[in-house]
């Protein structure tokens, strides 16, 4: 099944756990045990964005499935030749993560991430890349509002956004230009 690799957390001294939006089952945890090996058969198939198809087991009890295969196709190097497109993209992933429900499949969302990290991976990040994310998200979650901004529905909604937002918005907001920091001096 179709992919992305939106976190990975330790589990153990040799094993990770992956968290991965689909579009059949939506956000879900698996367990690679023995990750970390060096002879694993996830040796290098596990980095953040990552897509490709994966093969689980379900879990008998709670949320962590086991990972059984791993097959990537698209290793996005772009998100890592500059800081601010590794952010944005992390952003989107932590946004994303922060408006659904766990195993709820939503091909929709699946599709909007699988462009949105496409897109940082090609012509980087911009502040455009990110309202256009953040308005796209309110309108397939049914809470844009045409008097507001799709951050402000966000946050309506979610009662925040992930921290990493202003940070990004320090980076990509536009320069001051001269006048602006002149009349400031003044």
């Amino acid at each position: 099944m179709p992919a992305i690799l939106t976190r990975l957390t330790r589990l153990t001294d040799t094993s990770l756990i992956v968290h991965w939006f689909t579009a059949d089952h939506g956000l879900i945890k698996t367990a690679a045990k023995g990750a970390l090996r060096p002879k694993s058969s996830f040796a290098g198939k596990l980095d953040l964005f990552f897509s490709g198809e994966i093969d689980f087991v379900r879990a008998r009890r709670g949320d962590l499935h086991t990972l059984r295969e791993v097959s990537i196709h698209h290793w996005r190097e772009g998100l890592r030749k500059h800081y601010s497109s590794t952010l944005l993209a992390a952003y989107c992933c932590q946004l994303l993560e922060s408006a659904v429900e766990p195993e709820h499949p939503d091909s929709e969302l699946h599709d909007l991430l699988t462009r949105a990290l496409d897109h940082i991976d090609q012509a980087g990040a911009s502040m455009r890349a990110l309202r256009h994310f953040e308005s796209e998200l309110a309108r397939l979650l049914g809470i844009a509002h045409h008097q507001h901004t799709a951050e402000h529905s966000l946050r309506e909604i979610l009662g925040h956004l992930p921290p990493t937002r202003k940070e990004l918005v320090d980076r990509l907001g536009p320069p001051d230009d001269f006048r602006s920091s002149s009349a400031k001096t003044r």
